[in-house]
């Protein structure tokens, strides 16, 4: 419970505590035995109010205090009774206040306490052991020591039970806590002022009353006993509470620290995210403007040609927006390969020391004649030490290694050493392309794979190590670089070994199929053309009407299939994104209709189309957009030679 919501029972409880403390009072005086009253009690009773109240001592860490008044106490009981016990415990009560308080309720409060607890543990006494007033009157019994532990142990858990249970309300805190925290080590006290009242009982009995005077040291050294234990007491206490203080202060920094932590982690989230979004804008504004550069070179080349009739003319400009196209399209594949879309992994062995070796042909225009031409120097040096075989697009591999060696060879304006090497570092293969150069700041060298960063302004896009660092990590590799200004660069690809492969013997080359004459004998091939796009359905449509085919066109998904069932399609051309049924879906219908049919996928999305895609859709060819005209003759003489070989193999079994 809160402290706010305990704090509301603490005056009903100081209220029920004093109303029990004056019953107890009222109870105890209907019933004192006056018969046994004498001046000897008188006495008693004034040295408890005058000597046993002075002589207090204060309990650390809460308002409470510890007198020699309860010895007093404990020998009137013995002596006089529970009832004279009472009257003289709520008197020292009420005397012992008056030294440190003047409020009512506190005053009454104390004097309740005192004369509750000694009316209950006279109960105690009295229900186990009988009238302890006869019992002191004879020899040392062990009933005797039971009634001094009873008594001091009911005393000790009446008196110090209320008092935790007040202070805990007034806290907020449970019971257990502070009962056991400021409580619990005043039981020896209690202990102690118990037997030795016990023993002054039994010396009054033998030697009489006024010996009692002789026996005051014995109440002071019970009394500087108190003080002597409370000192190290206070001296524990001091030490617990600094080390609670100490835990605190410890638990307050650790959370502070999770605190800074967590506001570390967010503001560490917030600058990635900020930087992903400049990424994302630098993309963006490359993007456009690379396109905005195609787009203006296709639409004023068309406007020129629109206004003349001169057939050259016309040629000289489609040339040129084919050549703007094709660019546009190498743009998006860039940008496609950095961001990784392609998800399809149809990796070949490829020897690392063959890439080097063509790596260095490839580029020899670019080191040696392009370099001797402005009057520069490059020697390059081979330092090829592994002949290790990796899973991977040689193809790809060969466009990063390309571009890290023009990159080298700018970097090296008047000349200097290029090496290509690769090496084996346990299960990898590391290939280095190093040059000595101007090398590279630490803020450079920080952005190099940025998309659109580029230091070599408007002569580079910035594409070129963003694409390389996509292509290598689709193959499981990491690019390290090492650089310092004038010191020159090395980037080093680390890429997984494959164990245990041997380089796949060449294929014959058929890309020369699609210069094959077409069929010019049997039916004409029908076929099926899906595309929501009006454009790109009517320019496919004039590409396979030219090669001789029959073309049925449809603008949805859905209208194809309602008229697949109807057959006599001998291949069917599909995009992929439209409206209602993707391609995907109407490719599974086609292959329920007819399982041989020869189908093609033409998307805008390009190589993010995974072979996987592609065989659970039984798709046969997946061509990019924008697609050339060659890519689809080719696939029309393919789609023809196998019409070609089935009936064949028709007029063989007939």
């Amino acid at each position: 419970m809160e402290n706010g919501s305990t704090r509301r029972f603490t005056q009903p409880f100081l209220r029920t505590i004093i109303v029990l403390g004056v019953v107890a009072y009222l109870l105890s005086l209907g019933f004192l035995p006056f018969s046994r009253l004498d001046s000897r009690f008188l006495i008693l009773a004034l040295l408890t109010l005058g000597i046993g109240s002075r002589f207090s001592i204060k309990i650390p860490r809460v308002s409470a205090h510890i007198s020699v008044s309860d010895s007093f106490i404990f020998l009137t009981l013995l002596l006089f009774g529970g009832e004279a016990a009472v009257i003289v415990a709520a008197l020292d009560g009420l005397f012992t206040s008056l030294r440190f308080s003047r409020k009512p309720t506190t005053l009454l409060f104390n004097a309740a306490v005192v004369a509750f607890s000694t009316f209950a543990t006279a109960e105690l006494l009295w229900w186990s052991v009988g009238d302890v007033v006869a019992l002191t009157s004879e020899r040392y019994t062990p009933l005797y020591i039971l009634a001094l532990s009873v008594m001091a142990f009911g005393q000790y858990v009446f008196n110090s039970g209320i008092v935790a249970v007040c202070g805990a309300i007034k806290d907020g805190r449970p019971v257990w806590q502070t009962w056991s925290r400021n409580y619990l080590w005043t039981s020896v006290t209690y202990f102690a002022g118990a037997f030795a009242a016990g023993a002054l009982a039994k010396l009054v009995g033998f030697v009489g009353f006024y010996a009692f005077v002789g026996t005051l040291p014995i109440l002071g050294i019970v009394y500087f006993t108190y003080l002597t234990y409370l000192k190290h007491v206070e001296t524990s206490a001091a030490q617990a509470e600094q080390a609670e203080r100490h835990v605190e202060e410890l638990s307050h920094h650790i959370a502070e620290q999770d605190r800074l932590r967590r506001e570390q982690e967010e503001m560490r989230e917030q600058f990635t995210q900020l930087e992903k979004m400049s990424a994302l804008g630098e993309l963006a504004s490359g993007v456009a403007h690379d396109f905005n550069n195609t787009l203006a070179g296709v639409l004023g080349r068309a406007q020129l040609m629109m206004r003349t009739s001169d057939p050259e003319k016309i040629k000289k400009g489609l040339q040129i927006i084919i050549k703007t196209a094709e660019d546009g399209a190498r743009t998006v594949k860039r940008i496609q390969d950095f961001a990784r879309q392609r998800r399809s992994q149809d990796f070949e062995p490829v020897a690392t020391d063959q890439l080097l070796l063509d790596v260095k042909d490839m580029t020899s225009p670019r080191w040696k004649d392009s370099a001797e031409a402005r009057d520069a120097y490059v020697r390059v040096v081979l330092r090829i030490k592994s002949n290790s075989f990796v899973m991977g697009d040689e193809s790809e591999l060969r466009e990063v290694l390309v571009n890290m060696v023009f990159n080298a060879v700018d970097a090296m304006p008047h000349g200097g050493t290029l090496t290509l090497a690769s090496r084996d570092e346990g299960d990898h293969v590391l290939v280095s392309v190093s040059d000595t150069g101007c090398g590279m700041s630490q803020e450079v060298r920080s952005r190099i794979f940025d998309p659109f960063f580029t230091t070599k302004g408007k002569a580079g896009m910035g594409l070129g190590l963003a694409v390389s660092y996509g292509i290598v990590r689709r193959h499981e590799g990491a690019v390290e670089v090492q650089s310092e200004v004038n010191e020159g660069t090395t980037f080093t690809i680390r890429l997984p070994i494959a164990h245990g492969v041997r380089q796949p013997e060449a294929v014959e080359d058929v890309s020369a199929a699609a210069d094959a004459p077409a069929a010019s004998a049997g039916k004409r091939t029908r076929v099926l053309v899906v595309d929501d796009e009006d454009h790109v359905r009517d320019l496919l449509a004039d590409i396979l009407e030219s090669e001789g085919c029959e073309v049925v066109t449809c603008a949805s998904g859905n209208e194809a299939a309602a008229i697949i069932g109807a057959g006599g399609f001998d291949a069917v051309f599909t995009d992929i994104g439209m409206p209602g049924m993707s391609g995907w879906e109407l490719a599974r219908i086609v292959r329920e209709h007819d399982a041989d049919i020869p189908v093609a996928v033409i998307t805008g999305w390009g190589e993010s189309v995974g072979s996987d895609q592609q065989q659970a859709a039984r798709v046969d060819w997946v061509v990019s957009k924008p697609f050339s005209m060659k890519r689809i003759v080719e696939i029309v003489r393919e789609i023809e030679q196998r019409d070609k070989s089935a009936r064949d193999a028709q007029l063989a079994a007939a």
